[in-house]
């Protein structure tokens, strides 16, 4: 049987008045973060990078000097028998954020941890878990990406806190977004009471604003409080379309590209519960190995301009430009996404896995894999009034498809070569894939395949509050549009265009099966659900076999 969690540690009496109207409540709902002073625990607790012995805990103490925390972990939620402990300093340098790797622990079990302040304040109560060793009958992951505050309520976060039956939460990335206020949201689509900061977040000050905004929603901090998580980066966390040397949101006027960046790292750093590497690998158990990758920073190559290569054609030379730009840069072999220290770093790490014969060879990362060709129907209906570089934008795209083209170039369509090679790696390491990605705010189910050889599968998940195809291309009813990208695509096997949530992902050595949990709604806050989508795949088949 599998290892049920625990009862959740409540949040203290003291928390829930702070959240219901206090500081922290305020700066999160849009008062200026500067008109407040909070002292003390500040943002609850946060746990993640687990190992079969280790796991990394996270707390912010606000202090206007350096302050010594003692740290606890135990077995039990009364803290009879600490386990495991130490002192930790939280320092204005850091933003008065802590972290401190609890070690020594048995794998596969669940513990409960706390921080002390001098004066005898406690942090809230959190609950954490080490991975397993050995043979695991069950794991399951709760996976979330895209959480823009301005568009509603975290209710994706409440909703899997409240189920209470994951071992982990993964987090792939565009964890906040960077805009200004006004921007994405605009101020006609923002929920009242859920706005950013004002300003966008490109100093060291405006991305610690920005996640101390995020952090203080319950919601969000219950989920951390409750699980451990494993969390990477996407664009937003910097600056949106990220690549190594620039961004689609750097503008001129806002300073150099590679201090943005650094100070972006740094503050991620410093309030999420992750280690320094770029990129890592989990072991669960016999179960599965789970790569935690990096496409953004390091080595990504600048995104390609599909439609400035059509515009630049004359319109009986569209074709021609199209297929000059699909037989020529944008199947360049030197194009990548994580580079190539990465890219050999993971085809070992695959093959290391496969040899162990662990079912299956997880990719937690932040952007779409499957191939995606804009239908020609997209066009169906759309309005008159609809603005010129809206229709302009759609025909290019629907026109590239019949060329072979896909219209992401942000996404791994963009980079079909590096791609190529990531498939070439896990069908020579005899992997069975499993992907899990965000980024696109939509649902969407791939089988995964290379010259008709069968790679694995992708589950990619929708966003927890921000707007997919149901606001861009809002003139197509949701089931009609997901009915014309699953016609056009044939690795895709089912999609959902128009619905927000979370996925829950449970492995067992026999199968994994993908839930897309859709929830009611997001401008108000609440749990129910509107429905969910089941999808298996069986160990070593590499395709979905039910949906």
């Amino acid at each position: 049987m599998p290892h049920r969690p625990p009862t959740a540690p409540p949040v203290t009496a003291s928390r829930r008045q702070l959240l219901a109207g206090g500081a922290l409540g305020l700066a999160a709902y849009g008062v200026p973060l500067v008109a407040v002073q909070p002292h003390g625990f500040t943002h609850g607790v946060a746990s993640g990078e687990p190992g079969p012995d280790r796991v990394l805990l996270w707390t912010r103490f606000a202090a206007p000097a350096d302050t010594a925390l003692r740290w606890e972990v135990a077995d039990s939620a009364d803290f009879a028998r600490v386990v495991s402990g130490g002192t930790v300093a939280a320092s204005p340098a850091n933003d008065c954020c802590v972290k401190a790797w609890a070690t020594g622990l048995r794998p596969g079990t669940w513990y409960f941890y706390r921080f002390i302040a001098p004066n005898g304040a406690m942090s809230d109560v959190g609950r954490t878990r080490t991975l397993p060793m050995g043979k695991v009958a069950s794991f399951r992951l709760a996976v979330f990406s895209c959480s823009n505050l301005g568009f509603g309520f975290f209710n994706a976060y409440a909703h899997a806190a409240q189920a209470g039956d994951f071992d982990l939460a993964v987090h792939l990335g565009d964890y906040f977004y960077e805009y200004h206020r006004g921007e994405y949201p605009s101020a006609r689509d923002v929920v009242s009471g859920r706005e950013s900061p004002l300003d966008e977040a490109v100093s060291l000050a405006q991305y610690r604003a920005r996640f101390a905004a995020y952090r203080s929603d319950p919601d969000l901090q219950r989920i951390h409080q409750i699980l451990p998580m494993i969390a990477m980066w996407d664009d937003h966390e910097t600056a949106n379309d990220t690549w190594e040397s620039g961004a689609e949101n750097h503008q001129p006027g806002e300073g150099d590209w590679a201090t943005r960046k650094r100070l972006s790292e740094q503050v991620y750093r410093e309030w999420m519960p992750v280690s320094d590497d770029y990129y890592a690998a989990y072991e669960i158990g016999d179960l599965a190995s789970l790569y935690r990758l990096e496409s953004r920073h390091l080595a990504r190559s600048q995104q390609l301009d599909l439609f400035g290569a059509a515009k630049s054609a004359a319109p009986d030379q569209l074709d021609t430009a199209l297929n000059a730009f699909r037989d020529g840069v944008w199947q360049a072999p030197d194009r990548t996404l994580l580079g190539a220290a990465q890219e050999s770093w993971l085809a070992r790490a695959l093959k290391t896995s496969a040899r162990a014969r662990k079912p299956w060879q997880i990719l937690g990362q932040e952007v779409v894999m499957g191939a995606l060709a804009m239908p020609d129907a997209v066009l169906e209906g759309l309005p008159a009034k609809a603005p010129e570089w809206l229709r302009d934008r759609l025909t290019v795209y629907a026109r590239a498809a019949g060329d072979g083209l896909p219209f992401n170039m942000d996404a791994w369509d963009g980079y079909p070569a590096a791609r190529d090679r990531l498939y070439r790696a896990s069908l020579e390491a005899n992997a069975n894939l499993l992907v899990l990605s965000g980024d696109s705010h939509n649902a969407w189910a791939f089988d995964l395949d290379r010259k008709g050889a069968r790679v694995g599968v992708e589950m990619a998940g929708h966003s927890v509050t921000s707007p997919g195809a149901e606001k861009e291309l809002g003139w197509r009813k949701p089931a009609e549009l997901a009915r014309d990208i699953v016609a056009r695509n044939p690795q895709l096997k089912w999609c959902d265009t128009a619905q927000r949530g979370y996925m829950a992902v449970e492995l067992t050595p026999q199968a994994a099966t993908g839930e897309w949990r859709f929830l009611a709604t997001v401008r108000q806050r609440g749990t129910a659900l509107a429905g969910t989508k089941r999808l298996t795949v069986l160990a070593g088949q590499r395709k979905f076999v039910s949906g």
